[in-house]
């Protein structure tokens, strides 16, 4: 940012502005609606609109509808682009994987999920997800608690090597680690960069003038490809360091005009 103030700031969503498919605390909440009295906001996550809706956008009862404006949704990893307005949720674009290829891939995972010993029988929700943009893997269900789904692979090695795996045998696809349990498939080129390229499209705000939030900037996080494109990016453990760091942010900045 060469220390001038973001014009955008974008976060993940899940363990940055709440825990794994779970709705935003309430502090996150008047956080984000303080932000959006500033500046403009995207969310940019693996997960689908519904997880948007659910976690975020219904726990901002008090919103007005100027702040709402402020908000770009990305599911898919930007494959997917929806803005809030006063009638309902408004779709700028829905990108979709052609059917053969999605069936596919889901079929390659199970194989390699199996393969490795990595198809559980304890699960909770759907295990392969068809998207549209794209299709995901969550070893223990889309449903599946925090603790459950911290416990089940710590380490990452459990889900690098089912990624590694399923992206020997589909060359021409991205295939990416997602949350702490889950795998991504989109088209190449496909990652939060692209959503992030798109934000510049739609808002006419340059790269250099966002900042990103998120608790995988590692290189082998989901949200690296952000960093690699050289946008300002902040790493944090959780919605509650994400909640501090805004705490520090936000009095730096200016209220919007109008």
């Amino acid at each position: 940012m060469n220390g001038a103030a973001p014009r955008l700031v974008a976060f993940d969503l899940d363990d940055t502005l709440a825990p794994s498919k779970s709705a935003i605390d309430p502090r996150i909440a008047s956080l984000l609606l303080d932000l959006a009295a500033r500046v403009e906001i995207a969310i940019i996550s693996g997960g689908q609109l519904g997880q948007f809706t659910a976690q975020v956008v219904d726990r901002l009862p008090d919103a007005s509808a100027e702040d709402l404006a402020q908000f770009h949704l990305l599911p898919a990893c930007g494959t997917q682009y929806y803005r809030i307005r006063p009638d309902g949720i408004e779709t700028v674009y829905a990108l979709s994987l052609d059917a053969e290829r999605r069936a596919e891939a889901i079929v390659i995972v199970e194989q390699g999920a199996r393969r490795l010993g990595l198809w559980e029988s304890e699960t909770w929700g759907e295990i392969i997800e068809d998207r549209g943009s794209q299709v995901t893997f969550s070893a223990l269900g889309q449903q599946a608690p925090v603790a459950a789904k911290s416990a089940w692979d710590p380490t990452g090695e459990k889900k690098n090597a089912l990624r590694a795996a399923i992206a020997a045998r589909l060359p021409d696809l991205e295939v990416r680690s997602g949350g702490s349990t889950s795998i991504d498939i989109t088209e190449r080129g496909i990652d939060k960069a692209y959503g992030m390229n798109r934000l510049v499209e739609q808002t006419g705000i340059p790269l250099d003038d966002m900042l990103f939030v998120g608790d995988r900037l590692d290189p082998d996080g989901n949200d690296y490809p952000v960093l690699a494109l050289g946008v300002a990016c902040h790493a944090v453990t959780g919605w509650e360091d994400t909640a501090q760091y805004l705490e520090g942010l936000i009095p730096t900045l200016g209220l919007r005009e109008g």
